[in-house]
């Protein structure tokens, strides 16, 4: 199930509210400018699949997206537990950190948690099958697949360079808590 948990950056250990209706996570989440929503992820996919086939069984929803916004790049991150650089992956994205454009996910199989900084105030929101978020350009945000990912979810970027970070150097992300397998 999907939730958001919005904490107040001075308390890590304490949400503020924890929200699970798609409804309520989308709203809260657009009052400070990201979008959320939930999408119908049918085709059939597991976590490992290849670029190729994630691609081509979701090929409707990532026009429908390129058209409404000008994406010009998709790409598909795929783990699962078995992955020999998962460790490696989720280090990666755990610090905070920010991009010159918008940051779109849909995932189509498995989770991951999307922690986002926005003033003074943390959002975590635990996607899952069938959720879409995009984080605007410049949000300062990390993302946890945890230690046993399991998820396949599909990028989309205005840059033709794809995943380009910007780090703060902040260690914010390091109080916060992480996705639990």
């Amino acid at each position: 199930m999907s939730t958001l948990s919005v904490y107040h950056q001075a308390s890590p250990e304490l949400p503020n509210k924890v929200l699970t209706h798609g409804e309520d996570i989308a709203a809260t989440l657009a009052e400070v400018g990201v979008r959320f929503e939930r999408w119908e992820a049918s085709a059939p996919v597991t976590a490992g699949a290849s670029q190729e086939e994630v691609i081509a069984a979701y090929r409707s929803q990532i026009d429908r997206l390129k058209a409404e916004r000008g994406y010009v790049t998709v790409d598909v991150i795929s783990l699962d537990r078995d992955h020999p650089q998962k460790a490696e992956l989720r280090a990666k994205f755990l610090d905070e950190h920010r991009h010159a454009e918008d940051e779109v996910r849909f995932f189509v199989a498995g989770r991951g948690l999307f922690t986002l900084h926005i003033d003074e105030y943390v959002y975590a929101v635990l996607c899952e099958k069938n959720d879409l978020i995009s984080v605007p350009a410049g949000t300062p945000h990390w993302f946890d697949m945890g230690e046993n990912p399991h998820f396949v979810a599909i990028r989309l970027f205005n840059n033709p360079e794809g995943w380009v970070a910007h780090f703060t150097g902040e260690d914010i992300a390091s109080r916060f808590p992480r996705l639990e397998d």
